[in-house]
């Protein structure tokens, strides 16, 4: 059988051929009711296939995004990607989803993959360990967004919560409950990724302004392997903290299997917060304090802006630093 072109589509439905391509391109403004039908009825009968090759050559776009995420484990990660595909799925857009695992070196070989298949532009989670490949794709006027962390002295939009303002939060309520031995726990920061850094900070600045001593010991960030074997050093301490700060929902998993193994009750001898309002802390018992980043607003606010620098509509040339508001949760675990 011969291959069914956009030419067999137009005589089936009596129409022209850019008539056809204006309703593959889903340009509907001037298009009556009945002739969008007998198109629609031709390329069913037809079971035509439009050529996505073809049509990439023409408009000199692949109508194709790639997303790399640093984690994909991160809840924050997974309601980013549904917010992202969500936006992309209503303007005919393709997402192609990639985990570089915190690997600077997975991150470049992902980056050159998806600019190979000539994907119009990137939302990154950046490892941070690829400065002049970010600086090559700038320079190259190469579309990308940065999600959930900053590489300093680029000039790359990148949406982000503030940080500073969550550790604050969570360590202002614990004072209010009358906690004074407060720790953090979180990821490792040694590649200085953004949240852990900032958060690191913020409680530190939030102790200060309660007027707490500032205990190093009471900081820990480490790898996820290694967050067990500090948390039980943490405990062993003379004055082991009342209160834990997760800096992220995979700390906050550590901390919960370490509570577990300890029989620890919470809040009773452990009170609790986590960053990231994760799927089951609701359900978790008792149920989890936490604080909560809008995740979806952020991942359709880079996806929209993203698509906008593509397309080199107005205002798509922004370098903003995108900043957002923290919730706070208050259920049962302080």
């Amino acid at each position: 059988m011969s291959k069914i072109t956009i030419h067999d589509v137009a005589n089936l439905a009596n129409v022209s051929k850019s008539t056809v391509s204006q309703y593959l391109n889903k340009r509907f403004t001037y298009m009556r009711e009945e002739t969008k039908q007998r198109i629609e009825e031709a390329i069913r009968e037809l079971n035509y296939q439009p050529n996505i090759v073809a049509r990439s050559l023409k408009q000199k776009r692949t109508s194709t995004i790639g997303v790399i995420v640093a984690n994909i484990l991160h809840t924050f990660s997974t309601k980013v990607i549904r917010a992202i595909e969500d936006i992309c799925q209503e303007q005919d857009v393709h997402v192609i989803v990639c985990n570089a695992d915190d690997q600077p070196e997975k991150e470049k070989r992902y980056i050159e993959m998806l600019q190979a298949k000539q994907v119009d532009g990137l939302i990154i989670f950046p490892t941070g360990g690829n400065y002049d490949l970010y600086e090559s794709m700038i320079q190259q006027k190469y579309p990308i967004i940065f999600m959930d962390r900053i590489v300093q002295a680029l000039p790359i939009p990148s949406f982000l919560l503030d940080n500073d303002k969550a550790a604050r939060i969570a360590v202002d309520y614990f004072v209010e409950k009358g906690h004074s031995h407060i720790a953090i726990v979180t990821t490792s920061i040694l590649r200085s990724i953004t949240p852990r850094v900032e958060r690191i900070d913020g409680y530190k600045r939030a102790i200060a302004a309660n007027g707490l001593t500032l205990r190093e010991d009471y900081i820990i960030s480490r790898d996820i392997g290694d967050i067990n074997s500090h948390l039980q050093k943490l405990f062993a301490l003379t004055e082991p903290p009342t209160a834990i700060l997760a800096g992220n929902d995979l700390a906050l998993i550590e901390v919960l299997d370490f509570v577990k193994g300890r029989c620890l009750r919470i809040p009773q001898d452990i009170a609790l917060i986590g960053i990231d309002d994760v799927s089951f802390a609701h359900i978790f018992s008792p149920s989890l304090t936490t604080i909560s980043q809008p995740a979806y607003q952020m991942g359709t606010e880079a996806a929209a802006l993203l698509l906008a620098k593509i397309k080199k509509t107005q205002n798509a040339d922004t370098d903003r630093l995108f900043r957002y508001a923290p919730l706070l949760n208050i259920r049962g675990s302080v």
